[in-house]
């Protein structure tokens, strides 16, 4: 252990410790859009937590996509199992940095809940079919999830969760707006999807600002179990072989630890050295890095950290770098892979089948999606149509269009 890393032990939390100033303390929340008498049980970020859990969103991420459709096969990641990892490592880092775990964990377990059925490819066309009414983006559907889409409630519709996950949910990535309220990001030159902007009109989420520690805790903890895991299911799958991640740098380096620690292993056990490896350093890496900008920033609340103008919890240069190179490879070798492509362009019409019959004839939507639908406009119609799209599981979806047509893609 180097002497860098024993002056961080000193500092981060391993759980033992008090939260830091500059974490969003539970107990000073904004509260909800709906007034509830608290639970004398749980801080607002446990019972968040909980509602996620239990909700019906959640429970169908199970049979949500990751990278490969759920007939290819029980070991690959699904969006559940995905979802679980990526709050483990929010958790381990909020640990170490003294945040509140609770509201790291609920944004983690929360951060798909828009996906649509199919990965990024269900997403892709979705967002092609809803051009010309405003467009769709998941990280704003999950918004629409929680605070609309789930009817559980006697009182209200959503789950009601706390202003500190809703804008953590939103801002994860950082700012969506600059201080004149122009959007920025990938909706630079465009406008806010249309769930943030209704959802605005509400409650203000402060999109101008950064959000929480933990909020950014939980978007790098996507980004790491995202790389290791899909890295996992492609030498699984046989996409590319363990030899090939030579090319890039930072995994010849893991690959090379391993089997000079341990020649001749098993390739199973091989290719879970390399993976946990990835995701130790890239842990290890954003604990130091974040250690190193709060020494620097010294913020004294929670505000200071959204005010800082940057993110204080992320990759450091280094590994920004190393990650994008990775990010490179698993595009080249996985998300471009012909055999991933070739699915891709089944379940694309899928979506695009379904869509349009269904904008066509709302009705053949079952109830309650089927009520009230002469009250809509077009651009009303056809939310209402994608809301129940993307909130479809791939078998569902499946399910539906064999319904619907005489010729339904075989993914086998």
């Amino acid at each position: 252990m180097n002497d860098n890393w024993k002056k961080i032990q000193a500092d981060i939390g391993y759980g033992a410790q008090s939260l830091a100033v500059y974490a969003q303390n539970p107990f000073k929340s904004r509260g909800r859009h709906f007034q509830e008498p608290e639970s004398p049980t749980r801080t607002p970020f446990q019972r968040d937590r909980d509602r996620i859990i239990h909700s019906s969103a959640f429970r169908r991420l199970k049979h949500k996509t990751q990278v490969f459709v759920y007939h290819e096969g029980d070991h690959f990641r699904t969006r559940l199992t995905h979802t679980i990892e990526v709050s483990q490592i929010a958790r381990s880092l909020a640990r170490a940095l003294r945040l509140d775990e609770d509201l790291a964990e609920c944004l983690a377990l929360a951060h798909d809940l828009g996906h649509t059925p199919f990965g990024h490819e269900g997403e892709d066309v979705m967002h092609e079919c809803m051009a010309p009414y405003g467009g769709f983006d998941h990280n704003a559907q999950s918004l629409r999830v929680v605070t609309h889409l789930e009817h559980r409630y006697a009182e209200f519709d959503g789950l009601n969760l706390a202003w500190e996950t809703l804008e953590g949910l939103v801002k994860h990535n950082g700012p969506l707006v600059d201080d004149a309220g122009a959007p920025l990001g990938k909706f630079k030159n465009g406008e806010l999807p249309f769930a943030i902007r209704e959802y605005q009109k509400q409650q203000d989420l402060m999109l101008g600002t950064w959000p929480s520690a933990e909020a950014q805790a939980a978007a790098i903890a996507d980004d790491i179990a995202y790389d290791a895991h899909d890295l996992d299911d492609g030498l699984r799958a046989g996409l590319f072989a363990i030899d090939d991640m030579r090319e890039v740098p930072f995994l010849a380096d893991i690959l090379a630890e391993v089997d000079h620690k341990y020649p001749g292993l098993e390739e199973t056990r091989r290719i879970h050295e390399i993976v946990r490896r990835s995701i130790t350093r890239m842990v290890e890496d954003v604990i130091q890095e974040g250690v190193r900008n709060i020494s620097e920033l010294d913020p004294q609340s929670v505000e200071d950290v959204r005010s800082a103008g940057k993110c204080l919890v992320g990759f450091s240069p280094a590994m920004t770098a190393a990650e994008k190179e990775v990010k490179r490879f698993l595009f080249a070798r996985v998300y471009r892979h012909e055999d991933v492509l070739s699915v891709r362009r089944l379940v694309a019409r899928v979506v695009r089948d379904l869509f349009a019959r269904l904008l066509a004839e709302p009705d053949l939507m079952p109830a309650p999606w089927d009520k009230c639908l002469e009250n809509l406009d077009e651009t009303s119609r056809a939310r209402r149509v994608c809301d129940y799209i993307a909130g479809m599981t791939d078998r569902y979806a499946i399910e539906e269009h064999r319904r619907l047509f005489d010729d339904t893609p075989d993914l086998g």
